[in-house]
């Protein structure tokens, strides 16, 4: 075959709004297009119709949905995006995307044949286990949509303070039916996000959901609401052929008869016959209208049902036409709404069921046929010296550079060993945040690399001094005339303050979590919220984790110990959400010095990129007398203390320190953590008295035991024997392997219940199990079973059961 010239694809010109591409470039553009829709298709159905199934249900994939949106994507992969833009795909796309990938040359051919399968492509995009580097991780419907609103926040936010970074726009591409989501209004109305001229949202607008034709015109509100919310709105509603019709005699009446029908309406005549499809166009009322019979006389009733169906999202001319009016306004976020067709280019497009259908072997032959791909090779991409190869080589070189700087990051030797704050005799976890920040405040190389966010209760959770020193951030200088000066807001600020949404703070420090990756310079975001609300965050701080990325929260105040706010804002399973969720670790300290190794834990987990970890740090606001951690730090010393602290807890009351004479038949356990350790302490010096040895286990990190204990290998007993050392011999050596264990904590008593699985020993769990109510700490232990009085109960009955036994 002879070598053909290389073409020079050049960006299109442009003449004040009206945006000049060639036919040429179009044609090429349609070519890929075409590829990008069967190669999707032929990845679901290679998926649910060739691939061996042996648990012979369905895989699914959503070629409808794929469909809809094989335009923009086209649009954007080959025309649009630009060095340094980062893109979110929507959940249903996935087979898009990397048909895209695949034809810019970053997807190995044979994951092709692997969507949905163990160790291939994803069912969603995923950043952390596709191999075609995905910007951002979708599949909960709306996160995706809002995850590159606070990433363009980040970028925004480095470029203030460090000057270079790697990113440029922020692209979303998202279902209508995402914006059904209450955590995109959310985000959408939080007044940290005005002004993001970076931010770009692509609106898949196909007006169907799952399970329907989504009923009457929404378009509309929606179009008024975005742009109430400060945001410039665009449409690509009808395509270039259409837009030619209307300018024909009876033209304005056709379109006025298309923009006033409902979508159930519309969706249904795309489907009929021409001639059916052409009576109800002309009809209004029961009446045939002779302007609508002269507007679409002079197209057949072959070419009708195309011609109707030509909207913007599917017309490449009039999307990137829209698309160059994107930067007329570069102070405001854009959002587009596409209009398109589910299942565009199928036989089943428009179909109310869609959703979930599947084309049969039958009719992917025919798409085959249609689309021009060769009986050879169905998997094949273009040849290189085609125009389409072409274009494809030019735009992987232009959107993924071989050579990219590498990001900015915090070394390790930035951060201090320790960390010096003044420690009173009576001082709350909640306190001790607040003036640790204070200190990290004095660490400049670390200082400026960390950023504070809160969802309107920054001052209720002690980050004032910090914000006092810091400032807040705004990308242009405003002043809080109700606190003045000191909370004047300007770009040089390390504080964001949220409206009252634990969704978006969840989302912002996930996002400015991942900024290293994205923008090419770290931020260490750290984050509070009422710990009871950590549950209305959830869905976001799933999100984060899944996507890898790395932050700190402090939910405070938590648990019943928030005694006078009654049930609603007091959290019982928080601990558990801390023990079970992936990538995070959980802490819940009790004393001043606890809380200064685990945040500086914590900032070493973000500054690891590699292998690193976001951190829960659960607080509180009752004052603990700090003298009940010297005997511990007499006996073990600083070094040990510190690293059993890390290890997930130590033994706060050792009673071998105290009357080594006593026996260990009746000795009892008892495990505890964060604001319970005085009780558990009370309780261990009543039983002491009683002749009864008590150890005080203050677990700093039920998490990190249990992390330790699944490690073990499978293959051993469940339960350890006397003799071994076990995960963690400084806890409880062999030789009391034998004795009961009373847990306690405010919050739910499973979280601890475990522990006698370890060594197959008795356990009687203390916690909080039913909702809170007002009271002081005393009436609400005593009413729960948590206090001292409580313990010492469980404790003899544990002791004297084992004797029993």
């Amino acid at each position: 075959m002879r070598a053909r010239a290389m073409i020079d694809f050049q960006a299109p010109t442009r003449n004040g709004s009206a945006t000049t591409i060639s036919t040429d470039r179009l044609a090429t553009l349609d070519t890929i297009q075409k590829r990008v829709l069967w190669l999707a298709m032929l990845m679901i159905h290679h998926a649910n119709h060739v691939r061996c199934n042996p648990d012979e249900t369905k895989v699914g994939g959503h070629q409808a949905s794929s469909a809809s949106m094989v335009t923009i994507m086209t649009a954007l992969y080959f025309h649009f995006l630009q060095t340094g833009d980062r893109i979110s795909v929507k959940p249903h796309a996935s087979p898009v995307y990397h048909a895209i990938q695949y034809l810019l040359g970053r997807l190995p051919r044979q994951y092709l044949t692997a969507l949905r399968a163990y160790r291939g492509l994803q069912a969603y995009p995923s950043r952390t286990k596709d191999v075609d580097e995905v910007d951002f991780s979708t599949g909960s419907v709306g996160l995706g949509a809002v995850a590159p609103a606070f990433a363009a926040l980040a970028s925004q936010y480095a470029r203030d303070h460090f000057g270079d970074v790697t990113s440029r726009r922020f692209v979303a591409v998202l279902g209508d039916a995402e914006i059904d989501e209450g955590n995109v209004w959310e985000a959408i109305l939080d007044q940290a996000l005005t002004g993001l001229g970076n931010l770009l949202w692509i609106v898949d607008l196909n007006r169907q959901s799952l399970d329907r034709v989504v009923p009457g015109i929404r378009a509309a509100q929606l179009k008024a609401l975005f742009a109430k919310s400060g945001w410039q709105v665009l449409e690509a509603k009808y395509g270039r052929k259409l837009q030619a019709l209307f300018a024909q005699p009876g033209g304005s009446a056709l379109r006025r008869r298309i923009d006033e029908m409902s979508n159930e309406e519309y969706q249904t005549l795309i489907r009929l016959p021409g001639d059916r499809l052409r009576a109800h166009v002309v009809t209004v009322d029961g009446v045939a209208r002779p302007e609508l019979i002269d507007a679409i006389h002079g197209v057949s009733d072959e070419d009708l049902p195309a011609l109707l169906s030509n909207l913007g999202g599917h017309d490449l001319e009039e999307l990137l036409s829209v698309l160059a009016r994107v930067d007329d306004e570069p102070n405001r976020p854009t959002i587009l709404f596409a209009y398109t067709i589910k299942g565009w280019g199928l036989p089943i497009a428009g179909h109310p069921l869609n959703h979930s259908m599947l084309l049969t072997p039958e009719q992917m032959d025919a798409l085959q046929q249609e689309l021009g791909v060769s009986p050879e090779d169905k998997w094949a991409a273009f040849e290189p010296d085609s125009s389409a190869g072409q274009l494809c080589r030019q735009r992987v070189k232009h959107l993924y550079p071989v050579s990219r700087p590498a990001p900015h990051v915090v070394q390790a030797g930035d951060l201090p060993r320790d960390l010096s704050i003044p420690v009173d005799g009576r001082v709350s976890t909640q306190q001790t945040f607040g003036r640790l920040l204070m200190a990290l405040s004095r660490e400049p190389a670390l200082a400026r690399r960390i950023v504070t966010a809160s969802p309107d209760v920054s001052v209720s959770t002690n980050l004032s001094g910090w914000i006092n020193k810091m400032g807040v951030y705004a990308s242009q200088e405003r002043l809080d005339y109700e606190r003045q000066g000191n909370w004047q807001q300007r770009s040089s600020g390390q504080h964001i303050e949220l409206g009252i949404s634990e969704m978006n703070l969840f989302m912002i420090i996930g996002m400015f979590g991942l900024s290293a990756e994205l923008t090419g310079q770290q931020v260490i975001p750290i984050g509070t919220v009422y710990d009871p609300f950590v549950l209305r965050g959830l869905d976001a701080l799933i999100y984060g984790l899944y996507s890898g990325s790395r932050f700190i929260f402090a939910g405070t105040p938590s648990g019943i110990t928030l005694s006078p706010e009654g049930g609603a804002h007091q959290s019982t399973i928080t601990p558990s959400v801390g023990m079970e969720l992936p990538n995070l670790n959980a802490f819940e300290p009790c004393f001043a010095q606890e809380l200064a190794w685990m945040l500086l834990d914590a900032l070493r987990g973000c500054c690891d990129r590699g292998n690193g970890h976001a951190t829960y740090l659960r607080l509180s606001t009752k004052p603990i007398d700090q003298s009940l951690l010297q005997p511990a730090l007499t006996r073990l010393g600083e070094a040990e203390l510190r690293r059993q602290v890390l290890a997930g807890g130590y033994r706060l009351v050792d009673w071998r320190w105290i009357d080594p004479r006593e026996s260990e038949a009746y000795l009892v356990h008892i495990a505890t953590t964060g604001t319970m350790v005085p009780e558990a302490v009370e309780a261990a010096n009543i039983l002491q008295e009683e002749g009864i040895p008590a150890n005080v286990l203050n677990l700093t990190s039920p998490r990190r035991l249990f992390e330790a204990w699944q490690q073990l290998p499978w293959g051993k007993h469940p339960t350890l024997e006397a003799t071994s050392d076990g995960p963690f011999r400084w806890l409880i050596p062999p030789s009391e392997r034998h004795a009961p264990i009373v847990t306690v904590l405010d919050g739910a008593s499973h979280t601890l219940a475990w522990l006698g699985s370890v060594f197959g020993t008795l356990v009687i769990p203390l916690g909080v199990d039913h909702f809170g109510q007002s009271g002081t700490h005393t009436d609400l232990y005593r009413h729960y079973s948590i206090d001292a009085r409580a313990i010492v109960e469980a404790a003899l009955v544990a002791v004297n059961r084992h004797g029993l036994e």
